[in-house]
């Protein structure tokens, strides 16, 4: 299933700028960033349940957000881009490894 996750880490609380790597890092294993905070992630079920709980271990519930919009199974009828720099396809465009 496709999930958009989008995430506002604080500056406050405890080691802001770990978070942040840690919660964009997480999203990377899962996706493709399409904007600052913002991923477009491809995940099983099983899979999103585990990176729904990295991300629950990583965030400061008390000064971060964590939002989760499951787009489902036709989300490409779902989603349009507009203007600079267009997310990667990870079905259309080559991806070398």
């Amino acid at each position: 299933m496709m999930v958009l996750i989008t995430y506002d880490v604080s500056t406050e609380g405890n080691n802001p700028q770990k978070r942040l790597r840690q919660i964009a890092n997480a999203c990377l294993d899962c996706g493709v960033r399409v904007q600052y905070s913002v991923f477009e992630c491809e995940v099983t079920p099983d899979r999103w349940v585990q990176l729904q709980a990295q991300l629950f271990d990583i965030y400061d519930s008390s000064v971060d957000s964590l939002r989760f919009y499951k787009l489902g199974k036709n989300w490409r009828d779902r989603v349009e881009h507009h203007g600079a720099k267009p997310a990667l396809d990870i079905y259309q465009d080559t991806l070398i490894l």
